[in-house]
């Protein structure tokens, strides 16, 4: 699962409900959930008091790895630097965000963007007994076809239309129609979740309003 956020103390509480959303469709028990989202705010919070431009965003992924034994979580900036575990004395409250990262992951660490400027913060959780939803795989934008159900966010909404388009510098892009909801434009590496036409869970769009929305986008490119 990957969305964007924008630069606002808003977004942490955002990244826990979507978090907590995914981890309640993978039957995660109380004690991942709450540690990942004590987690994802902290590294969501260090990525907000970054300095960068007032227009960037910052990217989230949240993934299952080892058929349900592993939680990554990852937030992506376009900072400079690396962030350092402090130690903070006496009373102070400030600085603390990594050393409860340390303190609950399994493992964090940083790692350059694979496009763009910036850096991730990634963290992985031991969680045993998750259940990943079947039927579900992450593929290119390009590969999108019409009849399967793209997520956008926290919601599934069906393509029925997919095309190309060229920006005027000659970069091509695609356009993703949906059934419900403004169409996607994705470069053509972009990664997005999809499921197979048919396949069991794909919500209704009728319904699909009530929950709240956030933007599809590659962790890569904030």
């Amino acid at each position: 699962m990957k969305f964007r956020l924008v630069r606002s103390r808003s977004s942490v509480s955002r990244a826990r409900a979507a978090l907590r959303a995914k981890l309640g469709e993978w039957r995660a028990d109380q004690t991942v959930t709450a540690d990942a989202e004590l987690v994802l705010s902290e590294l969501v919070t260090n990525a907000l008091r970054v300095k960068v431009p007032g227009d960037r965003v910052i990217g989230v992924r949240i993934e299952c790895r080892q058929r349900g034994g592993l939680l990554r979580l990852e937030v992506s900036d376009a900072g400079e630097g690396r962030p350092v575990v402090r130690q903070p004395k006496g009373l102070d409250t400030a600085g603390r965000g990594l050393l409860i990262v340390e303190a609950l992951a399994h493992r964090w660490g940083v790692c350059e963007r694979q496009a763009g400027i910036g850096k991730t913060v990634w963290a992985e959780l031991l969680a045993p007994g998750i259940v990943p939803a079947k039927g579900e795989e992450e593929v290119a934008a390009v590969t999108v076809r019409v009849g399967q159900s793209v997520r956008d966010g926290e919601v599934w909404r069906r393509v029925r239309s997919v095309r190309s388009e060229r920006y005027a510098s000659g970069g091509l892009f695609f356009v993703v129609g949906l059934e419900d909801g403004p169409a996607l434009r994705l470069q053509a590496g972009d990664v997005v979740t999809v499921r197979a036409a048919g396949a069991h869970g794909v919500d209704d769009p009728r319904t699909s309003e009530a929950r709240p929305r956030l933007t599809v986008g590659p962790v890569s490119a904030p």
